[in-house]
Order: C-alpha cells, then structure tokens, then sequence
C-alpha cells in the first residue's frame, strides 16, 4: 500500500475523506469498495476508523488503510479570510450588564468565548465599541460577527460564512436550529448542549443558505433537528426552507406562543421553561397525512386574500397568461428545432433574476455543458461575449451568478432514479427550487420495458410529481413529440401534449403544458399553453409570441421589437 501527501489506495485526497473523525473509533462507508456495492449498500458503514492508531479496516473487503487528516467536508478550494484570535473575553462591567439584562450569565459568556472590542462599522462609517460573537469550527476561528450598541451588525469580509457555535454538535444525536447569537446563548444558558444559528438571519425574500453546504456533515447523522427561529413572516419562511432542506421525517418545531423569539421567552418564562420547548418540540407533520389544524393557516390566507399568484418568468405577454407553484411540473412539447430548450433556459433564468431561485438540470442533449452555460451567460448578461471580456467586471459578476445558481447533473447513463436522487442532494445541499429533465426519453426509467407504454408513462410522471411535492420543486420536463404531419404547405403542424409517445397519460397527469413552436412564415417564436392546472395561474390555449434575439438569446415580445433577420434564415 502506497501511502502519500495525495494519495490512499489509489484514491486521492478529495475522493476519501472521514471528516469528522475526533477521537476514538468511528464507523463509516469504506472507501474501496462501497461505490461498487448494490445501491442500497453502498451508504452502508462498513468501515471502521480507528483515529488514535490511524488506522481503517473496512469489514466488508478487508482492506486496511492509513488515515490522513484532511479538509472538512464540502468546503471549497476557495480561499477565504480567516480573523486572528485576540482572546478579548475580559468583558467590561457594561458589557456584562447588558447581556444579564437579556438572561445570559457570566457563565455562558465565558463558554462561548464572547469578547469586545473596537471595530469600525460601515453603517455608522466609524469605529464603534462592539461585542464579538466569534465562529469556531474545531477550535479555530472561522469568522467574527460584530454588534454594536445601535445593533448594527457585521461579518468579517471574505471570511467564510458558517453556524454559529457549530462545534457544539459533535457528538449529538439532535440540533437546535436558532436565527440569532443571543438565541444560541439563550439556550446555551439554559443547558442545551447542541445549538447553533444561522449567520445571517432569515428575511421575507431570497432566503441564501449557501452555508449550509460546507457545513452539512455536522447535521447528516442527527436523527432529531429542532428548527426554533423567530415567530415572525421572516423566521417561518427560513423554518419551511430547513425542513426542506433537512427533510420533514427529522424535523422538529418550537413555538414560541406569545413572544418572537427564544431569548425574549426566556426572560419572560426562564431557562427551565425554555429547556422544556427543546424537550416538547413538535416533530413536523408526516408527509401524506395532513388534518385542517397543518393547513389552517393557508386556509384563513385563502380566504382573506384568495389564491396566491403564481411564479413567473419575467415576460410580460408570457406571464399575463401563464404562472405556476412550486410542487408541480410543466410538460414542454414542440416539434425539433423548435427551441424548447432554450425557452426552458429562458424561464429558469427568469426564475433566478425574479426569486433567487436555483436550478439543476439533467439534460443529455444540451451538451457540451460549457456551451450551456455559455447561453446562459448570454441571457443573463445580455450580450454576445468576447474574448477581451473574459476576467472583466461584468463576466466576472454573471460567471459568478450562473456558478453559483445552476447546477448540471452528469452521468454517463441518465436514468430517472439517479436524477431524483442526485436532485433530492442538490436539495439539501443546495437549496435547488427547480430541477430541468431535458428531454424525459433520454432519461430512462428502469423496469419500463416491463410496462405497458401507458403504464410506464403514468409511472414516470408519478415518480416527478412525489419528487416535486415533497421537496417544493419545480420540474420542468422537454418531451418530443412522436407523431409529426407536415401540412400542404410543407411545414409542420403544432404538436400538442397526445403528440408524445404515451400523450394520454401525459396531458392527464402535467400540472401544466407548453408548446414551444418556431414560426418560420413570420419569424417568430410561439408559447402556447395547452393546459394549466388551475384557472387562477393562467389560460388555457392562450398564445404569446416573441422574436428571438440571437445576440442576448433572449425573448422579444414582436409586437414591440421588429428583427430584420434571424439566425435561422437562410
């Protein structure tokens, strides 16, 4: 065995990590043999790592193996600031005071390493006294929130954002998940030994939960995560987007009845009423089983304010007749060449300028990905780029967005299963709010050569729907139509959603239908909704039609924009 700086039994450092080996021994996946066992094995722990002798031995293959200590998991080779330790945990008598007037002890102050200091605050652009809420992650100092007496805040620039008090969770089976520092102390005073909180608050739009990537190995083995952010429209939003995240089946709510937040009742009921909310937290309600008291707050919404709008993508003419929820799926048709997938990219992009919103995409057929990425680039953007613009500004600024908001799931055989799957991981890792399957035939699902074409179909459709549901997704699905005529004049007719290979079963089971149809005669681009669910997100059978603007690869509404030529013409 050949045992170096890069690599361990031929895999490389990035390939076989145990992170979150301390001391002692732990159980594990192996990593020479886990990958080639039956899928439902291959999470299985196999191994077990011994760090005090450094050694692993997988039960399963035999192998012995060396261990190395290596990075976290999920960080990225992104450099990032990291703040030097000062220790200044010699609180001030004022400093003290503040914090006993909010519950926090001495005790608890000293715990959690609080220090004070000054630092200079752009909100106030001076240097103010500040207190120090510092982010250790295995005893190192990762980052530095700073808070004034105007409760001004601040994160160190280019340092990483992580949980606050993250190291608490080694070693315990539950998390309380809380949305601010004081929070944290609160239940740290109150005796729970494993909480943390979110580094930068929850608001009404764009929840960012970037961080949450480099850090989930700290919650994968958690089999209870106690979600107790703030009681407000805020704090429920970055609630329903942990338990998305995390799963509903592990997921735990705290009510906080008459005040907004952990700290505020713990000054008004005291830390054994608080330690008590912990210890009678609610687990979420079980998917598939919902009784008027899980949708009585949608129920009183719906009837002071009636149906929610829908989502839309940022086209006028398009988004008066077609919007859509999360949790269902759209069907786009259309005859080839039509540019399906392109629309597709249009809407998801329209999706991500609008809402904030991530996308995966399983798209066989958009290959090579860099030329994907190359049209999204040039719809973000919205210009044609050069090579003298590679490494400005702007590139830099759009290159970064699409790195950051579009993901492309690869595969050497696409299947549905391992799509879903890789898509539920993007979900929790990710935060993924749409997954493109591009087109649907060239992502088989396995056993349907055993089904009837009806049966497979239905099947297929059903898997995407759970999918859909149960992570709040939206999926969009390219499917080609089967049967094409050519008219008297030469051209093809207008698919519809029976056109595909099982239409039947496909207009049944679609939320939602689109056509996307190229209109040569009088260059234009057609977007027809062949059906939509429900009345209130759009028309059924409504038309809008647009030029293509082969610069920006963007929509143009004709009857406002006049193009002389398209890159189609001859």
């Amino acid at each position: 065995m050949t045992v170096n700086n890069t690599e361990i039994n031929g895999f490389t450092i990035d390939q076989f990590n145990q992170y979150d080996l301390t001391v002692g021994k732990k159980e594990g996946i192996c990593p020479l043999c886990s990958a080639d066992r039956k899928p439902e094995n291959r999470k299985a722990k196999c191994a077990m790592y011994d760090w005090e002798r450094g050694l692993g031995t997988c039960m399963n293959c035999d192998e012995v193996f060396q261990l190395h200590t290596f990075k976290r998991k999920g960080e990225s080779d992104k450099i990032y600031t990291k703040p030097e330790w000062q220790n200044n945990v010699l609180l001030s008598d004022n400093a003290v005071k503040w914090f006993e007037a909010r519950g926090i002890s001495q005790r608890t102050l000293i715990k959690m390493k609080i220090s004070e200091g000054p630092e200079w605050m752009p909100q106030t652009s001076k240097t103010e006294n500040t207190i120090q809420f510092n982010y250790f992650i295995n005893n190192e100092l990762i980052n530095i929130k700073y808070r004034d007496g105007r409760k001004n805040f601040k994160l160190v620039k280019g340092a990483e954002k992580v949980f606050y008090n993250l190291d608490s969770t080694v070693g315990h089976d539950y998390v309380v998940i809380v949305e601010g520092e004081m929070d944290a102390l609160s239940f740290v005073d109150a005796k729970i030994d494993s909480v943390v909180s979110v580094p930068n608050g929850a608001t009404l739009n764009r929840l960012n939960l970037d961080y949450l990537d480099s850090c989930i190995e700290y919650f994968d083995d958690k089999s209870k995560i106690i979600i107790a952010v703030d009681s407000d429209e805020a704090g429920q939003n970055l609630q329903q987007e942990l338990i998305r995240r995390f799963g509903a089946e592990v997921c735990y709510t705290i009510n906080f009845n008459d005040c907004k937040d952990a700290n505020e009742y713990m000054l008004r009921y005291g830390n054994t009423m608080l330690k008590r909310l912990v210890d009678t937290a609610s687990p979420v309600p079980l998917e598939n089983v919902v009784t008027l008291k899980d949708v009585n707050d949608e129920l009183q919404e719906f009837i002071h304010e009636g149906f929610k709008p829908g989502y839309q993508v940022g086209l006028d003419n398009f988004d008066s007749i077609f919007s859509t929820y999360t949790g269902q799926f759209i069907t786009v048709t259309g005859v080839p060449s039509s540019g399906k997938s392109d629309f597709v990219d249009r809407m998801v992009v329209g999706y991500q300028m609008k809402y904030g919103w991530k996308t995966a995409f399983a798209s066989p057929e958009n290959k090579p990905t860099f030329l994907h990425t190359h049209k999204l680039i040039r719809k973000i953007g919205g210009w044609m780029p050069k090579k003298e613009d590679i490494g400005t500004d702007k590139w830099n600024q759009v290159t970064e967005l699409v790195d950051n908001n579009f993901y492309f799931i690869e595969n050497e055989r696409y299947d549905l299963d391992s799509v879903l799957t890789k898509g539920a991981e993007l979900v929790k890792r990710k935060g993924i709010k749409c997954l493109v399957i591009d087109p649907y035939n060239k992502v088989k699902m396995n056993g349907a050569s055993a089904m009837s074409i009806p049966d497979a179909t239905m099947e297929y459709l059903t898997r995407i729907e759970a999918f859909a549901k149960k992570h709040d997704v939206l999926v969009i699905v390219v499917a080609h139509p089967t049967k094409m005529y050519k008219k008297d004049d030469g051209t093809m007719d207008e698919p519809t959603m029976y056109s595909i290979k099982g239409g039947g079963e496909w207009y049944d089971a679609s939320y939602h239908g689109l056509l996307v149809h190229r209109n040569y005669n009088d260059k234009t681009v057609k977007v027809k909704v062949l059906k939509v669910k429900f009345q209130n997100l759009g028309e059924n059978q409504a038309e809008a039609h647009f030029k293509w603007d082969h610069i920006s690869g963007d929509y143009i509404p004709h009857e406002q924009v006049k193009i002389d030529a398209m890159p189609w013409e001859p």
